[in-house]
């Protein structure tokens, strides 16, 4: 399927949406979308006024398309509230963490239906990712989410997390004395994959909690984007130039696709063609044609 990806979605910066400054910080930022968060960040009894707070932010975003908001999950009862306080404000879309599948995607379009009618919203204007790994059944349900039509027209990226899958599972450690995340969250992180590229979606790397060692989080961002990620979560500022980086094609990169187009174009009765020692097939040609439109290149 061909991804909805008119969004650039390299960088994704979390803020915490009970704190002015750390949310002007992200949307002043170079991230590709600022998300403001009213889950993990925000403690309960902060809740109802990290949406007022939330809801100004986006309010006073010169582009709010790149202004998002994670609201709490389905499961615990605050989606509602937390949608009913921001989706009059315009922001470019929801995170809904803990999904469990296309038929979450399916309850939350029917809410934002209703948010968007309600506030004059032009319908299915709002866009929606979901994290899709963080609870156990969530394991099982990853290619489900190019099932949930029409709601899936929403649906613009999917990206998997660790922390929360540990705590369920009882886990200590996430990751091996090489500090590589262990098999199971290896096994998230590829089924987020697929089930994204199954759906048309964008696949959005997790974060890295280290967020002082900017040349570890290069390494990864570049080693997950050769595997066929199209972005990454950050929880700090100064992750986004590293990620931006490691998510933009280099020109070197790009010379070579237009070189494997227009090899194919000048055969275009071969299934193969030589270069530069290699034969290539028109697989190599559908990943150069793919580089050069996610990159606005030609």
């Amino acid at each position: 399927m061909t991804e909805k990806n008119a969004i650039r979605m390299r960088s994704w910066l979390f803020a915490p949406g009970d704190s002015e400054k750390k949310m002007g910080k992200a949307i002043a930022s170079d991230a590709d979308i600022a998300l403001l968060d009213l889950e993990d960040s925000v403690v309960p009894a902060r809740k109802a006024e990290a949406r007022e707070m939330v809801a100004a932010a986006i309010t006073g975003a010169a582009n709010k398309a790149r202004v998002w908001v994670r609201v709490n999950p389905l499961s615990g009862g605050l989606t509602q509230a937390d949608l009913d306080a921001v989706i009059g404000a315009g922001p470019g879309g929801i995170f809904l963490p803990k999904a469990e599948g296309g038929r979450d995607v399916e309850t939350l379009d029917a809410m934002l239906t209703a948010c968007e009618q309600a506030a004059g919203i032009a319908s299915g204007s709002t866009k929606v990712a979901a994290l899709v790994t963080e609870t156990a059944a969530a394991m099982f349900t990853t290619g489900t989410y190019d099932r949930a039509l029409p709601a899936q027209r929403r649906l613009v990226a999917m990206s998997w997390g660790a922390e929360d899958l540990s705590s369920e599972l009882g886990a200590r450690e996430q990751r091996g004395p090489d500090g590589e995340y262990t098999h199971v969250y290896e096994m998230a992180r590829s089924l987020c994959l697929v089930g994204a590229v199954k759906a048309g979606v964008a696949p959005i790397e997790t974060v890295q909690p280290e967020f002082r060692d900017l040349e570890a989080l290069e390494r990864r961002a570049r080693s997950v984007r050769a595997s066929g990620y199209r972005g990454m979560l950050a929880i700090h500022p100064a992750q986004i130039a590293p990620i931006n980086a490691a998510f933009t094609p280099s020109a070197e990169e790009l010379a070579h696709a237009r070189a494997i187009v227009q090899a194919f174009a000048d055969n275009p009765n071969a299934g193969t063609v030589a270069m530069d020692g290699n034969m290539l097939d028109r697989p190599h040609l559908a990943l150069a044609e793919r580089l050069l439109a996610e990159s606005g290149a030609s």
